[in-house]
């Protein structure tokens, strides 16, 4: 059971929390792209996929926590540092996400409907900011999950 909880940790880790890294990555340049060309259809159209790939894939990324903790719990590993170390980091991204980022796309798509070009800038270089704290919480996460102190892997 536990190498099956493993797999499908792994297997929501790479399939949700991977598209939301790149999309959220990609969202800055696109915004910069509509705020240059504003009757630019295609990229207003790039700037909302990218939107709803965060939002869509940010819902299902709630499984990678869901069987993380059940996998903790078959391998008996709920109490070890480097597992509470991850659960506050992944909290951390998830609430960066949920609260600043998301918000921040859907103004700055707003914005980029509306024609007001003199917030996007500043809006861009906060998304990129805030998308490159994002990105480093999980590349943390993954690192802890993948060294892990302790383990008995022998790595």
């Amino acid at each position: 059971m536990t190498k099956l909880l493993l797999s499908l940790h792994v297997l929501a880790a790479v399939l949700a929390i991977g598209p939301v890294t790149v999309a959220a990555s990609m969202f800055p340049r696109a915004l910069r792209r509509t705020h240059s060309a504003p009757g630019d259809r295609e990229a207003l159209t790039a700037l909302r996929m990218l939107h709803r790939i965060c939002r869509v894939y940010a819902a299902i990324g709630i499984a990678v926590p869901l069987f993380g903790l059940a996998t903790a719990g078959s391998l008996g590993v709920l109490g070890s540092p480097w597992l509470i170390a991850s659960i506050v980091l992944t909290a951390a991204a998830a609430a960066l996400l949920a609260l600043l980022i998301l918000p921040a796309q859907d103004t700055a798509l707003t914005a980029a409907q509306a024609g007001n070009s003199g917030t996007v800038p500043r809006i861009c270089a906060r998304l990129a900011m805030l998308t490159g704290v994002f990105n480093l919480l999980w590349a943390t996460v993954t690192v802890l999950m993948i060294v892990r102190p302790g383990s008995t892997t022998g790595a």
